[in-house]
């Protein structure tokens, strides 16, 4: 099987500081994979290069197909698709437009309906909100809308980074149950970046843990949670 993204030989920062150090990951069609590591491990500015936001050295490849322009559009066009930390809700927005935003990519303005009405009925407090501006929403509410507006350009790979970050445990659930009903509904691959590794491993798959911008480990969900010193760093128990 040819996997849906392959990030080889990884090497990424800000400015003269280097972040990524020859980092290399696979996500697999339709798989749930999750990032652990520790605050400045790195994590953020992998989803940030993945997505094209950073410039690096190394290889990205789509579907088998090494991408030679790595910029935001370019990622987008070829199903990659964030949720950026600190949710980047465009705020002076209505609901309605930022969806359509996230629709840009796309000229299909009948499956475009579609997919509004269909996170509107995933999550009911944007429609109920869809003419109301972005930057007077709850942070619950524009988490739900930073999902649904990735959501939106119909991506094979979701990047999530940090969604519960800052929001209440009820809320936290509700949007994990969700990216686990999307992935197995829709078939879409998550790359999860998350602080609560409790919940995101109960998605999961398959787990990379990041040491100062390196992989040190890799292995299935299964084994991170059976493992001692993961579950004492990462798990709280």
């Amino acid at each position: 099987m040819t996997a849906l993204l392959e990030a080889d030989s990884i090497v990424a920062g800000y400015g003269g500081a280097t972040v990524l150090h020859g980092l290399s990951v696979t996500i697999d069609p339709h798989e749930v994979v999750v990032v652990l590591g520790a605050n400045g491990a790195g994590k953020s500015t992998l989803l940030a290069t993945l997505s094209g936001q950073l410039p690096f050295t190394g290889s990205i490849r789509v579907n088998g197909e090494t991408v030679s322009k790595v910029r935001p559009d370019v990622m987008l066009r070829k199903g990659v698709s964030l949720v950026p930390q600190g949710r980047g809700t465009l705020t002076a927005l209505s609901v309605m437009d930022n969806l359509l935003v996230g629709a840009s990519t796309r000229r299909d303005k009948a499956g475009i309906q579609q997919d509004l009405e269909r996170w509107f009925s995933v999550f009911p407090r944007l429609d109920e909100r869809k003419d109301q501006v972005a930057g007077t929403l709850s942070g619950g509410e524009q988490q739900m809308l930073a999902i649904a507006r990735a959501l939106m350009s119909r991506p094979e790979l979701l990047l999530c980074d940090e969604v519960s970050l800052g929001l209440a445990p009820v809320i936290v659930q509700g949007l994990f149950e969700t990216l686990r009903e999307i992935n197995q509904e829709s078939g879409t691959a998550l790359l999860l970046v998350e602080q609560n590794a409790e919940l995101a491993l109960e998605i999961a798959s398959r787990v990379y843990l990041l040491e100062v911008g390196e992989v040190t480990a890799s292995g299935s969900a299964e084994q991170f949670r059976n493992d001692d010193s993961i579950r004492a760093a990462y798990l709280g128990y």
